[in-house]
C-alpha cells in the first residue's frame, strides 16, 4: 500500500523562476490531473534516507527541506521554502468513501493543513511568487471538482425538507477552504502578484462550486469570493458578469441551483458599496436580473437575500421604487399563495422607502392588485394585504391620495365585510373601513351609496338575464321536433 501511495506523490521539481507562460499552462488543472501532480512534485530519489515521517510524505519540492519539520525549527529565510514544500505535499487526494483507507496518510495531511493555516494566520513574511503559485495549485487540486448528476438534482424549492448531501471529504476540504481564505485575506499577499494566479479561470471554477449541496461549503465559498472581490479590483467586473450568467441560466434554463442565496448575499454587500449616481450597468442588473429572480417557484429559498438587494437599490436611488413595483406586478404570483405573502412583505418594505412622486406613478395598478389580495380566499394573503394599514407611512401615502385609492379598494373591502369566511380578516376589514370613514366621511358615504346603487343595478340585470333564459327555454319546449333540429333538454 505504501508503494501505491508513493506513486501518487509529485515527482518533478518546481522551478521557482518558471516564467508566466509555464504558470498559465500548468494552472489549467482540469485538463489533466496527472500533469498537475507532476508539476507540483519533488525528487523521490532520497526517499529511503528520510525518517519515518518522510515515508508518508517522502520528498519535497525544495531540495534539502524536510516537509514535516515545524516552521519554528527553521530559520526565517527558509520558512517560505518550507511553506511551498508543505503546500505541495497537500496536493495528494485521498478516497474518503472508505474511512479505513489510508488513515495514517490522511492524518498527516490534516496536520500539515492545520500547520499551514496557523502559519498564514500568524505569519509576517511576504509571500513569494512560487508560494502563491503552489497555494493556488493546491487549492485547485483539492477543491475544483465536478459534482455527480444526482448531486445536482437539487430540489428547486419543492423538497426543502430533504437532508442535503454532505461530502465525506469535508474534514480536509474545510481546512483547504480555511487556508485559502486566510491566504487571500492576508496582508502579506501582494495583489499584483496574486492576480496572475487567482485569475478568471480560477474565479470561474470557484463560482461553479456554489452548486454544491453542502451548505458548509457554500458558506466558505461565499466568504472567500467576497474577499477576492474586495482585494482584486481588476476582477470585479468579471465576477459580477459571471454571477449574472449563473442567474440567467438559473432563471431561463434550469431553475435549479443550490447557491443562489449565497450569491445574492455577496451581491447585497456589493450593491451597498455602489457609488452614486448609479451606473446604467447597475440599473440594468436590477431590471434584468433581480426583478426576474422573483419568478422561479423556488424563490422562497433565497427571498430574504433578494429582497435585501432590491431595497439596497431603492435606498441608493429612490426613483427606482416605481420601476421595482412595476416589476413585482409583472411577476405577481396568481396560484402560489405563499409567494404572494412574500411579495406583499417585500412590497411593504418598498413602500416604506418610496416618496410621494414615485408612489403616484404606480398607485392605480398597485391598489388594484392589493384589492384582489384583500378578497383572496387564502386567509394569509388577505390578512397580509390588510396588515399594510399598520404602517404609518403607507397610511399617510393612502390618505394623501384617497380620492384615487378609496374608489379602487371600496368594492373589495365591502365584499370582504359581507362574505369573507375568516374572522380575523373580517375584523381587519371592518377596522380599515372605519379608518377610511374617519379619514374622509363624505367621500366614504358617497362611495358607499354609489356602490349600493351599482349592486342593485347588477342584481336587476342578473334577474332580467335569468328571466330571458326562462322564456327562451319555454319557447323552445313548445316547438315541434322536425328532422335534425336541435332539442333543448331540460335539467333534471
Amino acid at each position: 500500500m505504501l508503494k501505491h501511495f508513493l506513486s501518487r506523490l509529485p515527482r518533478k521539481a518546481l522551478k521557482p523562476d518558471s516564467d508566466e507562460s509555464n504558470r498559465v499552462e500548468s494552472s489549467r488543472l482540469d485538463s489533466s490531473a496527472g500533469k498537475v501532480h507532476r508539476s507540483l512534485g519533488g525528487n523521490n530519489s532520497n526517499a529511503a534516507k528520510r525518517t519515518s515521517s518522510s515515508a508518508v510524505f517522502p520528498a519535497t519540492t525544495v531540495a534539502g527541506i524536510e516537509p514535516l519539520v515545524p516552521f519554528k525549527d527553521v530559520p526565517n529565510g527558509e520558512r517560505m521554502n518550507l511553506f511551498v514544500s508543505k503546500v505541495s505535499l497537500c496536493c495528494v487526494i485521498f478516497d474518503f468513501s472508505d474511512p479505513g483507507k489510508s488513515t495514517i496518510e490522511k492524518d498527516v495531511k490534516r496536520r500539515t493543513l492545520v500547520e499551514l493555516v496557523e502559519f498564514v494566520a500568524n505569519g509576517n513574511t511576504r509571500f513569494s511568487e512560487p508560494a502563491v503559485l503552489a497555494t493556488c495549485r493546491m487549492a485547485a487540486i483539492n477543491l475544483f471538482r465536478v459534482f455527480p448528476p444526482n448531486y445536482r438534482s437539487n430540489r428547486g424549492g419543492e423538497n426543502d425538507d430533504d437532508e442535503p448531501a454532505y461530502d465525506p471529504a469535508w474534514p480536509h476540504l474545510q481546512l483547504v477552504y480555511e487556508l485559502l481564505l486566510k491566504f487571500v485575506s492576508s496582508s502579506c499577499l501582494d495583489a499584483k502578484v496574486a492576480k496572475k494566479y487567482i485569475d478568471h479561470w480560477f474565479i470561474s471554477r470557484l463560482l461553479e462550486l456554489f452548486d454544491s449541496e453542502d451548505p458548509r461549503e457554500r458558506d466558505c465559498l461565499k466568504t472567500i469570493l467576497h474577499r477576492v472581490y474586495g482585494k482584486f479590483m481588476v476582477h470585479r467586473p468579471f465576477i459580477r458578469k459571471s454571477i449574472n450568467n449563473i442567474f440567467y441560466r438559473f432563471m431561463f434554463e434550469t431553475e435549479k441551483h443550490n447557491g443562489i442565496a449565497e450569491l445574492l448575499e455577496i451581491l447585497g454587500s456589493i450593491v451597498s458599496g455602489f457609488a452614486l449616481p448609479l451606473k446604467e450597468e447597475h440599473k440594468m442588473f436590477l431590471w434584468r436580473v433581480l426583478i426576474p429572480l422573483h419568478k422561479p417557484k423556488s424563490m422562497g429559498v433565497y427571498f430574504q437575500q433578494l429582497s435585501y438587494c432590491v431595497i439596497q437599490f431603492i435606498e441608493k436611488e429612490p426613483k427606482l421604487a416605481s420601476t421595482v413595483i412595476r416589476g413585482l406586478l409583472k411577476y405577481w404570483p396568481i396560484t402560489n399563495s405563499q409567494k404572494e405573502v412574500m411579495f406583499l412583505g417585500e412590497l411593504e418594505e418598498i413602500l416604506e422607502a418610496i416618496n410621494m412622486v414615485e408612489f403616484q406613478k404606480v398607485m392605480v395598478p398597485l391598489f388594484w392588485r392589493i384589492g384582489y389580495c384583500i378578497n383572496s380566499l387564502h386567509f394569509q394573503v388577505a390578512e397580509r394585504a390588510l396588515f399594510l394599514w399598520n404602517n404609518d407611512h403607507i397610511v399617510n401615502l393612502i390618505a394623501h391620495n384617497r380620492l384615487v385609492i378609496l374608489p379602487i379598494l371600496f368594492p373589495a373591502l365591502d365584499r370582504n365585510s359581507q362574505s369573507h369566511w375568516n374572522p380575523a380578516v373580517l375584523n381587519l376589514t371592518h377596522n380599515i373601513m372605519k379608518m377610511f370613514m374617519e379619514m374622509d366621511e363624505t367621500l366614504y358615504m358617497s362611495l358607499h351609496s354609489h356602490f349600493k346603487e351599482e349592486e342593485a343595478m347588477l342584481s336587476a340585470a342578473d334577474e332580467r338575464r335569468k328571466e330571458a333564459w326562462k322564456q327562451l327555454e319555454l319557447a323552445a319546449s313548445l316547438q315541434p321536433v322536425i328532422g335534425n333540429t336541435a332539442v333543448l333538454v331540460s335539467p333534471i
